[in-house]
């Protein structure tokens, strides 16, 4: 019977929108469940986590309790004593450090820097800064008053330096029969806290650290050198916005919960840090369940579905082979097919629509490479105003130190290189006009930075005479300038090198600059990263615009070394007259 029956396209929409309504209902109810049973974990996570942190806080603030009491033990020392300073008071304060292994160093000072007693008896250092100490004015801007500092290098003395936080209490002495201002200090050796931190445990990856309130400064991280390189970020201004609580981040593709708690008197934050893809496992098994469940129902859903559609399914195959004919570029093909009233009203408009796309193409072809090359030339055409307001600016400060013969150089360099740059609006100069170009822009530059830099440009005089987009050289020296060898200590080198082998010109600009690492080269190089302080035209647009004229066997090559410097590449063809390369 089903031979004889007539297959109606309505069949079809049955079978899918039966398929579609079971995907969708068990989508939903899938999606609730998830969303619950989640939510359940991430609750039990986050209980766990404030647990842990909870306990860290505690911790953390009957060490800093105990560290109180004994400087307050130092202070009642120092009040009581008479004739400061005195053995039987440096006796007392080295009993009271060598109570603690965690004490480096206790000792007073005078308000004007001046070292009264304290143990270690080491010598003081020179030039270092005591009244520009922040512990040190705090003290003085606060007596009475105890005060934490952030984690420093403690570098007063001659002993090793260590890293320690500082407490400090401005207080009066009395010296010599005189009451005077004074401040005491007590080192703390921030490796005791360092390893507290260290052993509490959050996942695999999990982790805390402490950030100061008043300052938003990182007091500790287990990852302490990576946030100073700006490896790693962490969002400290969300934290600041919380005493006591959770929020939620997102940090390299990573969801995290971070868990917040404030410690009494000294005004730091713990943030507990745990990634969600360890501490919620709940999630990766309902998926998983979800998963399998979904695909188990679409299969037996689809083994109906089949048998319903089988009529159809033959006519729109053919269609779906003309399809990809069209698919892989064949616009002349055309599509005959016979079957359900749809199907064959589907294949005469398909046929249409193929025609128009045709048409259409061959318009859009026409007109986007029309408007690429009209944005090309109006990058080309952009002058660096950033540029041109420090060349004038330089040019000011010459002529107000009377420097009149560096003053004329530049003016008649700054000249020629908006001559060339300009160029009556051609894209298409000589060689020898590009290396003019880049010259004078060298020369403006080195009246600028003065002994930063030196050049060298290398050029054979059969080589001028030939073919070239102008600007393809003035961005990567600009680069090489400004990112590798603005940021050197000695003094950089940039050579520019011209040669011509087998039909081509090759193009070479060294410097002995910073360098780049392989993913900042890659971002360049794809236009994700763009410098501020460049012509605007872009390396990348560089390369297109060569691509654009003279063919895809054309280009830009950079290879970067961090620390070695870097090497760009420019191949165009050998062309002595306007044949290849169209001034668009």
């Amino acid at each position: 019977m089903l031979d004889t029956m007539r297959v109606k396209s309505i069949q079809f929409t049955i079978t899918m929108s039966f398929i579609l309504i079971t995907v969708t209902v068990m989508l939903v109810v899938s999606l609730v469940l998830y969303n619950k049973f989640a939510k359940t974990a991430e609750e039990s996570a986050f209980l766990s986590t404030a647990q842990v942190i909870e306990q860290v806080q505690f911790n953390l603030e009957q060490y800093i309790k105990g560290m109180s009491d004994t400087f307050e033990v130092v202070d009642a020392k120092i009040a009581k004593s008479r004739g400061i300073p005195s053995d039987k008071l440096l006796e007392q304060l080295d009993t009271i450090a060598s109570t603690r292994e965690d004490i480096v160093s206790i000792h007073l000072f005078t308000a004007d820097g001046g070292l009264v007693t304290g143990v270690p008896t080491t010598a003081m250092r020179k030039n270092t800064r005591l009244l520009e100490q922040p512990w040190f004015r705090s003290a003085l801007d606060n007596p009475n008053h105890l005060t934490f500092s952030l984690p420093h290098i403690q570098n007063l003395f001659k002993d090793p330096y260590k890293w320690v936080v500082s407490m400090s209490k401005g207080v009066t002495i009395e010296q010599n029969g005189n009451l005077v201002d004074a401040v005491i200090l007590v080192d703390i050796n921030f490796k005791t806290l360092d390893d507290v931190f260290r052993t509490v445990s959050l996942g695999k990856k999990g982790y805390v650290y402490i950030i100061d309130d008043s300052a938003g400064s990182i007091v500790y991280h287990p990852q302490q050198q990576l946030i100073y390189i700006g490896l790693k970020y962490e969002n400290v201004e969300q934290a600041l916005k919380f005493s006591y609580g959770r929020y939620m981040d997102v940090s390299e593709g990573e969801s995290r919960l971070n868990v917040v708690r404030t410690v009494n008197n000294i005004g730091w934050k713990i943030i507990g840090v745990s990634y969600l893809d360890e501490i919620v496992t709940t999630r990766k098994e309902i998926s998983t369940f979800m998963i399998w469940l979904l695909v188990i129902v679409l299969f037996f859903i689809l083994l109906i579905s089949s048998f319903m559609s089988a009529r159809i399914s033959q006519p729109i195959k053919r269609l779906k082979k003309s399809m990809e004919m069209v698919e892989k570029g064949h616009f002349d093909t055309y599509i005959h097919v016979r079957g359900a009233d749809e199907v064959e009203q589907l294949s005469r408009r398909f046929n249409l629509m193929v025609s128009r796309v045709r048409e259409l193409m061959d318009q859009s072809i026409a007109e986007q490479e029309i408007k690429r090359k009209n944005e090309l030339e109006v990058l080309q055409s952009q002058i660096n105003p950033h540029f041109l307001y420090n060349t004038l600016n330089s040019v000011v400060r010459m002529v107000g130190n009377g420097r009149t013969e560096e003053v004329v150089t530049t003016i008649t360099s700054l000249s020629k290189f908006f001559r060339i740059s300009l160029s009556k609006g051609k894209n298409i100069i000589t060689i020898g006009e590009e290396i003019e170009h880049i010259r004078n822009y060298l020369i403006i530059q080195k009246m600028r930075y003065k002994d930063k830099f030196e050049y060298e440009i290398h050029v054979s005089e059969d080589v001028l005479p030939y073919k070239t987009l102008k600007l393809i050289l003035q961005p990567f020296v600009e680069n090489a300038l400004y990112h590798g060898i603005e940021y050197m200590v000695d003094e950089g080198l940039i050579e520019i090198i011209v040669t011509m082998d087998k039909g081509k010109i090759l193009f070479e600009i060294r410097d002995n600059g910073v360098g780049m690492s392989e993913e900042t080269l890659k971002s360049i190089m794809t236009g994700q990263v763009k410098s501020e302080k460049g012509s605007g035209v872009g390396l990348r647009n560089v390369h297109e615009r060569i691509q654009l004229y003279f063919g895809m066997d054309y280009g830009v090559h950079v290879s970067s070394e961090l620390e070695e410097g870097t090497i760009v590449q420019i191949t165009i063809p050998a062309i002595l007259d306007e044949e290849g390369g169209s001034e668009g």
